[in-house]
């Protein structure tokens, strides 16, 4: 990408410590800043992450493991983090909670005290619009109250709520980028979306395109939409990486907090993304009807325009069809590979 003239030409200090750099969105996000030329440091106890998708320097290690924290930080000396890692499963969070009170929210305290003590003052974090709750109107713009549900969602508005103190007490400059459904692999194929258990829709479609599965369940079609389904807002990996370089530019200029939402502000339908799955692919798809689930909401889409009036932000790749044919040849490669 670093080649292409509409690339940002941004001011960014380094290097950026990456925490959870190894997993789906981290990876683009750490690819992009090198491409730019600014200096990573991964830091990621692969859990759920990749070692084959880490760029760069990388330190495998745990939030919670302070002493090593302590170490990262004097030895790299970053001028900034960019925070990932977190546990990100809703129904998990409602059986395990004390796993996402843990790893979300004490991890997260233990990565700011870290740079507390290290005089790093500026971390961008990966926020959820599951810290909206179920919607009172949509589309959702900021200014919406912050009402979660899940366990999962209120940990990321405890992180959120964390950063807020922080920065009045101590000048800490952080940014929330709240995301809607990120989608879509790396244009170039290297990067993509591997989850184990994987539960995000188009991976699953994709997957019975490629005969890995035998069948993709639409959970309710009764639902006030057009054509019976939920709708989501999908927006691209590679457009959620950009959206973090732009967000630390803005601190590394001065801006204490900022919060904002990362969509297209176009919405899908389950059955849109699987015809479009099956146009992209050439592939039938086989769908079987099941039953509602619970704490699905009819719509969630992104509203407002804040992350373009505070970062300058716009989706470049906001098309399902584009979404879907840079995922479907990953997914197609992924699928090739011996160890796969």
């Amino acid at each position: 990408m670093s080649s292409r003239s509409s690339e940002p030409r941004v001011g960014l200090r380094g290097p950026v410590l990456i925490a959870g750099g190894a997993g789906y969105i981290g990876s683009h996000t750490t690819k992009l800043f090198r491409e730019l030329g600014v200096a990573t440091v991964v830091l990621d106890n692969l859990s759920t992450g990749h070692r084959r998708f880490v760029q760069g320097p990388f330190e495998q290690a745990d939030l919670g493991d302070r002493a090593t924290l302590a170490r990262v930080f004097a030895e790299h000396r970053p001028a900034a983090v960019v925070h990932f890692a977190a546990k990100t499963y809703v129904g998990e969070s409602v059986t395990d909670p004390s796993k996402y009170y843990l790893e979300n929210v004490a991890y997260t305290w233990n990565l700011l005290e870290a740079m507390r003590a290290a005089g790093c003052r500026d971390i961008v974090f990966s926020s959820s619009c599951a810290t909206y709750g179920n919607p009172l109107r949509v589309p959702i713009d900021e200014d919406h109250p912050q009402a979660p549900i899940s366990p999962y969602g209120r940990t990321k508005l405890h992180m959120e709520h964390m950063m807020e103190d922080y920065s009045r007490a101590y000048g800490l400059r952080f940014a929330a980028l709240r995301y809607f459904n990120a989608a879509g692999a790396s244009q170039g194929g290297e990067l993509g979306e591997i989850h184990v258990p994987e539960t995000h829709l188009i991976p699953l479609v994709l997957f019975t395109a490629l005969g890995l599965r035998e069948k993709i369940s639409v959970f309710g079609d009764d639902y006030d939409t057009p054509d019976g389904t939920c709708i989501r807002d999908y927006v691209h990996v590679e457009d959620l990486a950009l959206a973090h370089v732009l967000a630390l530019s803005k601190l590394q200029a001065g801006t204490e907090r900022l919060a904002c939402n990362l969509g297209t502000g176009q919405g899908f339908s389950v059955l849109e993304v699987i015809e479009t799955c099956r146009r992209v692919s050439g592939r039938p798809i086989a769908v079987v009807q099941a039953p509602r689930r619970e704490g699905d909401p009819p719509r969630l889409v992104s509203g407002g325009s804040r992350a373009f009036d505070l970062l300058g932000w716009k989706p470049r790749r906001p098309g399902l069809a584009d979404i879907v044919g840079d995922a479907w040849r990953f997914h197609s490669a992924e699928a090739r590979r011996p160890e796969a």
